[in-house]
């Protein structure tokens, strides 16, 4: 069995499809969803599913109680679904090239603090792209600038808000971050 730990900070719609995508596989599992926020609708998602939830605040995730708890749960990979605090580099060193996140845009390209939401789908409008995207990469201590996993193009020339921006780059998240993770998962 593989585990999977999840970390979310907001609505949950990527942990949401993983636990859905692992629910019908029978060699991984979900085994817990840690937010820093605890009003996410990550939450609830994750009781749809039995995945225990771990909330915790900021100096919780900077001192060894949250890498303790994490490593009762024994991940095989640690994926961060929308998750906005910068991650630990105690965590990091823990599991080196097992920590994933997504990143709503072809990076190098609108990467780095504060690079998140609707930030980067505004951002890549005002700056005229032409395709924009999902990057799926292992996590370092810098935001968004380690090895790349995965990265899918979408064409963005006929959106014409962030929102429309959003809509196509969710799509994206939803239909690759799931089988991403179970491909990396099979190589271990």
């Amino acid at each position: 069995m593989k585990n999977i730990v999840l970390f979310a900070s907001g609505g949950g719609s990527n942990a949401e499809k993983i636990m859905e995508y692992f629910a019908k596989k029978d060699n991984f599992d979900v085994v817990g969803l840690f937010t820093n926020n605890p009003n996410a609708g990550a939450i609830d998602r994750a009781k749809n599913y039995n995945v225990p939830v771990f909330v915790f605040n900021r100096e919780e995730l900077n001192s060894d109680i949250v890498l303790k708890k994490v490593q009762a749960l024994n991940p095989d990979i640690i994926v961060l679904a929308g998750f906005l605090l910068k991650f630990p580099s105690n965590i990091i060193a823990q599991y080196p090239n097992k920590v994933i996140n997504i990143h709503p845009a072809l990076l190098p390209k609108y990467g780095g603090k504060g690079m998140y939401g609707i930030n980067v789908h505004r951002a890549v409008l005002e700056n005229k792209e032409k395709e924009s995207g999902i990057t799926i990469h292992y996590v370092d201590d810098n935001y968004d600038e380690g090895n790349i996993i995965f990265q899918q193009a979408i064409a963005v020339e006929e959106c014409l808000t962030p929102e429309d921006v959003a809509l196509k780059v969710l799509t994206l998240e939803h239909e690759h971050f799931p089988v991403v993770i179970e491909n990396l998962l099979n190589k271990l």
